[in-house]
C-alpha cells in the first residue's frame, strides 16, 4: 500500500500540510485531504498519458499543491522532474526539452516559463496550471478537480517511480541526475541516527526543487509528521512559524540561518525557539562562526551537519556533540556509506591530515543511477562502484572528514550550485568581451559569491554595471556576477587552460580553505 494511503487510513484527521502565509491566510490539509488531492493529481496525470517510463516536470514555490504533485508522481509510477522556478525562460526551456518531459505541472505564477513550448518541443504535450488562471493553450485546475480522489490502480511492476533532479555540470549545462526507487534501508538507518519521530513537525527551509529540502520532507512524511510550508523564505516569518507550530526539525542552507541569527535580539525574543531539536545544516558548509551563532539562539543539541550531494545522497554526518570540538569537519561516514580518498596518482590515500588529501569517492545504496543522456559524464565520475562529485577532502586520526577544496570550479553561493562555464559562455557572447574567467570569492553572507575577471576586446569599453546588466538578461539572478574586475590577459597553462587557482588566490589569502 502507498505510504500516504496508509496514513490517510490510520490517521485521517492529523494535520499533514500547513500553508500559513500570515494575515490569517492559512491552508490546512489533513492526511485524508492530502491523500485525496494527491490521488486527483495522479489520476489527472495518468489521463494525460503519465505512467511508467514517462516524465512529469513540476515547477513552483513551496505549496500544498507542489507536495501533492511530488506524491502524485510516485502514485502514478512516473518520473518526477523538479524545475527551478528561478530559471530564466532559456534555462527552463533547456531542462524541459532535455528531460523529454511530456507533461508540465506549474504554479500559475511561473506558467510563463512554459509559454509556447507545447508544439515547439518534441516531447512536451500538456501543461497543467494550478493556483490561478491557465494561459491560453494550457490546462487548468478544473482538470484536477474532476479527477477521481481514489488511489490509482497500478500493478507493483508499474510502481517503479523515480526522480530526475538537474544539477549543474562541468560543461555549464545542467545534468539530470536520475535516481530510481530502491531498498530504503540506507535512508532508514540515517533517519534513525537523526532520531525522527512521528510527532515531529518539519518546516521547509528552502525550495523543494532542491534535493535536500525535498528528501528530508519526504522522510518526515514517511513518519506521518506534520509539514509546515513556507512559500518563500523570510527570516522573521520563519521564526513566527517555528513558534506558532512548535516546529522540531528542518534542513537549511547556511545563508537562511545566517539571516535568522542576524535579526535583532528584540525580534528574536518575540518567538520561542526551544522546540527545535533537529537542525540539519547542509546545502553548503556552515562556517564555525555561524554554528556558534546558531547554538546561542537555539538548543545546542539540535545542530547536525550532513555532507552530501544530489548525486551521492548523504555521505557524512557530524553529530551535535562534535560541532564545537571538530570545527571545519563534515563528520564521519553516514550509515551504510563507504568513503575512499583517491590521490592524483590514482591510488587510495590512506594517511591522515591535510597533507594527505584526495578526491572523495563514495559507495552506497543511496547514490544516483545515471546522468540522463550523458553516460560519459557518469563514467567519468565513477571508479568501479565508487562515485565522486569532485570534492577534495582529508580525514583526521579519529576518522572525521574535512572538505578542503573542489577539484572542479563549482561555486556554492547561498546553497546554490553554480558552474562558471555557463556564465562564461554567456559573457563571452558580448561583443565587447574578448575573454573571461568566472570563479567564487569569499562572502560572509553567502559562503561564496560569483566574480568575473574580464578581458575587453581591443578598443572596447565596458563598465562593471554593464557586465552585470548583460548577465541579468540571460541568467538566473543567483548566477549573475556580484563583482567584476578587468585585466589585460588571463593566466593560462601551456595547454591553454585558465589558471583559476592563481586568479582566486588573492581573494582567499589568509583562509584555511577555499570553501567558506
Amino acid at each position: 500500500m502507498d505510504i500516504l494511503t496508509a496514513y490517510a487510513q490510520s490517521q485521517p484527521d492529523k494535520p499533514a500540510l500547513i500553508d500559513d502565509q500570515g494575515g490569517g491566510c492559512v491552508v490546512r490539509w489533513s492526511y485524508a485531504e492530502f491523500e485525496a488531492q494527491a490521488n486527483r493529481v495522479a489520476n489527472a496525470l495518468i489521463s494525460l498519458g503519465a505512467g511508467p517510463g514517462k516524465k512529469v516536470i513540476w515547477c513552483g514555490p513551496n505549496s500544498p499543491q507542489v507536495v501533492a504533485a511530488m506524491n502524485a508522481t510516485r502514485k502514478a509510477g512516473t518520473m518526477a522532474v523538479p524545475l527551478n522556478y528561478r530559471f530564466t525562460a532559456d534555462e527552463a526551456r533547456y531542462v524541459i526539452g532535455h528531460s523529454e518531459a511530456e507533461i508540465g505541472y506549474v504554479d500559475a505564477e511561473y506558467a510563463h516559463l512554459f509559454a509556447g513550448l507545447v508544439g515547439e518541443l518534441d516531447s512536451l504535450r500538456h501543461v497543467v496550471v494550478f493556483g490561478g488562471a491557465a494561459p491560453d493553450g494550457m490546462l487548468g485546475d478544473e482538470l484536477i478537480a474532476a479527477a477521481s480522489d481514489q488511489p490509482p490502480q497500478l500493478g507493483q511492476e508499474e510502481l517503479l517511480a523515480a526522480t530526475m533532479i538537474y544539477t549543474s555540470g562541468t560543461t555549464g549545462k545542467p545534468k539530470g541526475a536520475v535516481r530510481y526507487a530502491r531498498d530504503p534501508a540506507t535512508a532508514s538507518a540515517l533517519i534513525g541516527l537523526l532520531g525522527y519521530r512521528p510527532d515531529d513537525v518539519y518546516i521547509t527551509s528552502g525550495p523543494l526543487y532542491h534535493s535536500g529540502p525535498s528528501a528530508f520532507m519526504a522522510a518526515s512524511l514517511a513518519f506521518g509528521q506534520t509539514i509546515v510550508l513556507q512559500r518563500k523564505f523570510d527570516p522573521e516569518d520563519w521564526l513566527r512559524l517555528v513558534d506558532t507550530y512548535r516546529v522540531t526539525s528542518t534542513f537549511s542552507a547556511p545563508q537562511l540561518m545566517r539571516m535568522v541569527c542576524a535579526l535583532a535580539d528584540e525580534v528574536k525574543d518575540r518567538y520561542d525557539r526551544s522546540s527545535m531539536r533537529i537542525m540539519l545544516a547542509n546545502a553548503a558548509p556552515w562556517s564555525f562562526a555561524l554554528k556558534q551563532q546558531y547554538v546561542a539562539d537555539f538548543p545546542a543539541d539540535s545542530l547536525w551537519e550532513i555532507y552530501g550531494s544530489t548525486e551521492l545522497g548523504v555521505d557524512c554526518v557530524l553529530e551535535p556533540k562534535d560541532q564545537m570540538r571538530k570545527p571545519g569537519s563534515c563528520g564521519k561516514p553516514a550509515p551504510g556509506v563507504e568513503i575512499m580518498l583517491v590521490g592524483e596518482d590514482g591510488n587510495e590515500v590512506t594517511g591522515t591530515g591535510p597533507e594527505h588529501a584526495g578526491e572523495l569517492y563514495v559507495r552506497s545504496a543511496g547514490i544516483f543511477d545515471e546522468y540522463y543522456k550523458q553516460p560519459d559524464s557518469f563514467a567519468a565520475a565513477s571508479l568501479g562502484d565508487y562515485h565522486t562529485v569532485g570534492d577534495i577532502a582529508y580525514r583526521d586520526d579519529e576518522g572525521y572528514y574535512y572538505i578542503c577544496d573542489r577539484k572542479s570550479d563549482m561555486i556554492i553561493s547561498a546553497g546554490m550550485n553554480i558552474y562558471p562555464a555557463e556564465i562564461e559562455a554567456v559573457l563571452e557572447a558580448h561583443p565587447a568581451i574578448f575573454d573571461v574567467a568566472v570563479f567564487g570569492i569569499p562572502s560572509d553572507d553567502w559562503g561564496e559569491m560569483v566574480h568575473a575577471t574580464v578581458v575587453l576586446a581591443p578598443g572596447a569599453e565596458l563598465s562593471e554595471d554593464d557586465v552585470k546588466q548583460y548577465a541579468r538578461q540571460h541568467l538566473a539572478g543567483y548566477k549573475i556576477p556580484r563583482s567584476v574586475s578587468f585585466t589585460d590577459e588571463l593566466p593560462r597553462t601551456g595547454s591553454g587552460k585558465i589558471l583559476k587557482r592563481q586568479l582566486r588566490a588573492p581573494y582567499w589569502a589568509g583562509r584555511t580553505s577555499q570553501v567558506s
